[in-house]
């Protein structure tokens, strides 16, 4: 496949994709977050009530739209067919189906399009937070927008000396507090969801982000593709980036961070004993 994706992907059809992104996730957040509202469910029901109606919609509305596209969901059967696509939507219809469930207010849905196998447009909308993030991060085109609470930061300007590290909320592996002395962090600060975490990192709330093994593409697509969007590095632990709409969806190792501190980042994990299998 191609790697130039600026010559087939035109203005036109960024504005009518990200309108389409944007919409349909802010539809599927309003949804289950009306579902949950009802106080019917609780519990693993609650979850799965979420996940199956927020897949259901976004699985329908865009195989209406968009019936040439291949479509990768967490929640659906994955097949073949959308390896052979140039555009595959890779959907999260509810990431953080735990905290959903708990009534907690870190979960959200991702909605992204991968070009070419990159990352092209993505939104992750986090209803209960009033926040959506959205990003275009075609090469040359890049930009990021912030729709409801919050504020975008630059992600050039300066870092606190004593870096914050977002961490899971339920589990803290020991290479991860290795990692955060060798970086000099000051500070870990717990978090639920791969998206929830990005977007925390890019409204000012944590400064470094890291995950060795655990998360798929539809984990990582949308918000990789808003902080890629938003100026920010988003690579594997040595550094690589991460192809998308693979045949094995695993897409385990994460780093988000501010350029100027890429090295730093990328030689701490190297010190740091990190399992990656």
């Amino acid at each position: 496949m191609t790697s130039d994706t600026s010559q087939d992907f035109t203005d036109q059809d960024i504005e009518r994709d990200l309108a389409f992104a944007i919409e349909i996730a802010r539809a599927a957040g309003d949804r289950v977050l009306g579902l949950r509202n009802t106080g019917r469910w609780e519990g693993s029901m609650l979850a799965d009530v979420g996940d199956q109606a927020a897949d259901g919609y976004l699985q329908g509305v865009i195989q209406g739209r968009y019936p040439d596209d291949g479509i990768l969901s967490e929640e659906t059967v994955d097949t073949a067919a959308r390896l052979s696509k140039r555009r595959t939507w890779i959907i999260d219809p509810l990431d953080g189906t735990k905290e959903f469930s708990q009534m907690r207010d870190d979960w959200g849905v991702h909605v992204a399009l991968s070009f070419d196998n990159k990352c092209a447009i993505g939104v992750v909308y986090l209803p209960t937070q009033d926040m959506l993030i959205w990003g275009v991060a075609l090469e040359g085109r890049e930009r990021a927008g912030i729709e409801g609470t919050g504020t975008l930061v630059d992600a050039k300007s300066d870092m606190m000396d004593k870096p914050r590290v977002a961490v899971s909320r339920s589990h803290t592996p020991p290479w991860v507090e290795t990692f955060a002395k060798e970086v000099g962090a000051g500070e870990l600060v717990p978090y639920g969801g791969a998206g929830n975490k990005t977007c925390r990192l890019l409204t000012g709330q944590g400064d470094i982000y890291v995950h060795n093994i655990g998360l798929k593409e539809w984990d990582t697509c949308a918000p990789e593709t808003i902080a890629r969007a938003a100026g920010w590095t988003v690579c594997r632990l040595d550094g690589s980036d991460h192809p998308y709409n693979q045949a094995d969806p695993y897409n385990h190792q994460l780093v988000v961070c501010r350029p100027a501190w890429k090295d730093r980042v990328i030689t701490a994990l190297g010190k740091s004993d990190v399992e990656t299998k």
